[in-house]
């Protein structure tokens, strides 16, 4: 598989799952949360909307290097497919924040009333897993600098 062909198959299993687990870190604490997301292909990054006064709110805040995980369950280890990260994340402003929410709520229209942030993580590294390619095919993106 090209690198090409494997970017493209990485983006089509983010686009069809909506929930991840971040992990958010900063000196000697550590801490998962679980979120909703809207993933930007273009900019290859996940669109979130979380509270900066949670506890990974919190250390997002201090630092913006998190990690994380996206998988669906499934009982049969052939059809096991997921993705493990490492990103940036940043809290929007402005017109990008207001793009960016827009698209969340469209997504997720019981967010139209939150007042919650509107964050997006930049994925830097991402691996996937793919068992229905073959047991324990792996694909690999990172992000040219």
């Amino acid at each position: 598989m090209t690198p090409e062909q494997m970017l493209k198959h990485i983006q089509r299993y983010i686009s069809r799952q909506h929930v991840f687990s971040i992990f958010a870190h900063h000196n000697h604490e550590i801490w998962p949360a679980t979120c909703y997301y809207v993933f930007d292909s273009k900019s290859m990054s996940l669109i979130l909307m979380t509270d900066p006064n949670s506890k990974h709110g919190q250390l997002m805040v201090a630092n913006p290097q998190v990690a994380g995980t996206i998988s669906t369950q499934s009982k049969a280890i052939s059809q096991i497919q997921g993705i493990q990260f490492k990103g940036c994340v940043e809290r929007l402003e402005g017109e990008k924040e207001q793009l960016a929410r827009a698209l969340y709520c469209r997504r997720f229209p019981v967010a139209l009333t939150a007042k919650l942030p509107i964050w997006q993580l930049h994925l830097d590294n991402v691996k996937m897993v793919d068992n229905k390619l073959g047991f324990g095919t792996k694909l690999h993106w990172t992000r040219d600098n």
